[in-house]
C-alpha cells in the first residue's frame, strides 16, 4: 500500500507536543507526529537524540512532562492497560529468560497478557513457525545466536495480537543476513495482518525500510517525511574523499572551490550537483598521493542527517 494512501484517515498513534525533562535537561522537546494505520514509521537519530525516551512515552511506560500520546484518538496513560493492550513492545536490551526455551518464553509472555492457555499454545506454535524456529522451539535460548534471540523477542510481542508493535533498535548488533531476515518478517506481518509498526533506530539502512520517519536531534524533531523526500534535501551526489589530515583538506577545498566540505570520521564529505564532473578537478588540483581514494554515491539518510545537523549519524558510508 502506498504511503500517500496509508497516510489518509485518522491516525492510529499520535504524539502531540510531547516533552520530557530529566532535571534541567530537556531530552524530548515538543515531539509531534501522526502515524497512520498500516504505516511503518521510524524515529531516526544518533545515540542521545531522545529516541529511547520517545519510545518509552509512545509505549505508555513514561508520562511526559508536557503533551500527550493518543491511540486511535484516545489519550494513553501509564496505567491504561486497555489501550496498552493494543501495543506490542520489543525493547532494545534483551529481555528473554535464557534458561527457558523459546516456546517457554512465549508462553510466559502470553500468561502475563492473560492470553488463555489453549490460544497461547496455538499462537506460540504459529509464531515459532513463522520465525522459522520450529526445530529449535524447545531448546534453551542461551544456545541461540544474537540474531536468533531477536526472533522470539518479536514473536513474544505478537502473542496478544497487538495492532501496533513498537520496536526499539530492533536490529542493533545483528549481522547483515539477520538484519535482512528480521525486516522481511516485519514487513510480511504488516502485509498479512495490517499492523502499524513504530521503530526507533540509529541505522540509516533500517530507516530506509520505513514509509515515513521523523529525524530527532538532541530531543528535537528536525524533519519528518518519506525517505525519498528527505534524501531530496541533499543536492546531487555525495563524494567521500579518503585522505590524511581530513580537517586540513576540508578547509582547503572550501577555500579553493567554494564548496561545503566537512571532515567526518577522518574523511571529507561533500555534496555537489554533478559529482562526476567535480572529481577530475579535485584530483588534478591536489598533489599526487594526497587522496587515498575518492568515491561517489547518491545521498543516503546518513547524509541527510549530516546535511541537516553538520554531524554524523554514525560512520558515513554508502548503503
Amino acid at each position: 500500500m502506498d504511503a500517500e494512501v496509508r497516510g489518509a484517515g485518522a491516525p492510529r498513534v499520535s504524539a502531540v507536543g510531547v516533552s520530557v525533562r530529566y532535571g534541567e535537561r530537556r531530552v524530548l522537546d515538543g515531539l509531534t507526529i501522526d502515524v497512520a494505520p498500516g504505516e511503518v514509521f521510524g524515529v531516526l537519530g544518533p545515540n542521545g537524540a531522545g529516541k529511547t525516551t520517545a519510545f518509552h512515552v509512545l509505549a505508555g511506560l513514561l508520562e511526559p512532562d508536557a503533551g500527550a500520546v493518543l491511540v486511535d484518538g484516545e489519550p494513553l496513560g501509564r496505567g491504561d492497560g486497555r489501550l496498552r493492550q493494543r501495543l506490542g513492545v520489543v525493547f532494545q536490551q534483551p529481555s528473554l529468560d535464557t534458561r527457558l526455551t523459546a516456546r517457554e518464553n512465549l508462553l510466559l509472555g502470553a500468561a502475563l497478557y492473560r492470553v488463555p492457555r489453549r490460544l497461547a499454545r496455538e499462537r506460540a506454535a504459529e509464531l515459532l513457525s513463522f520465525a522459522e524456529l520450529e526445530d529449535r522451539a524447545d531448546e534453551a535460548v542461551k544456545r541461540f545466536s544474537g540474531g536468533m534471540k531477536r526472533r522470539p523477542e518479536i514473536c513474544r510481542a505478537r502473542l496478544h495480537a497487538p495492532e501496533v508493535p513498537l520496536l526499539d533498535e530492533p536490529t542493533s548488533g545483528l549481522d547483515e543476513g539477520a538484519f535482512q531476515r528480521t525486516w522481511e518478517r516485519l514487513l510480511e506481518l504488516r502485509r498479512t495482518q495490517g499492523l502499524t509498526i513504530l521503530v526507533t533506530t540509529h541505522r540509516a539502512e533500517e530507516a530506509e525500510r520505513c514509509d515515513r520517519l521523523v529525524i530527532l536531534d538532541r530531543g528535537v524533531a528536525i524533519a519528518c517525511d518519506t525517505p525519498a523526500r528527505l534524501k531530496q534535501r541533499v543536492a546531487g551526489d555525495v563524494l567521500l574523499l579518503d585522505a590524511e589530515r581530513a580537517d586540513e583538506l576540508a578547509s582547503e577545498l572550501r577555500a579553493r572551490f567554494g564548496i561545503e566540505a566537512r571532515s567526518v570520521d577522518h574523511r571529507v564529505v561533500l555534496e555537489h550537483p554533478r559529482g562526476h564532473e567535480l572529481i577530475p578537478r579535485l584530483v588534478e588540483s591536489l598533489p599526487p598521493g594526497r587522496l587515498r581514494s575518492v568515491s561517489l554515491h547518491r545521498p543516503t539518510l546518513a547524509e541527510v542527517f549530516l546535511h541537516l545537523t553538520g554531524r554524523a549519524l554514525e560512520e558515513v558510508r554508502p548503503t
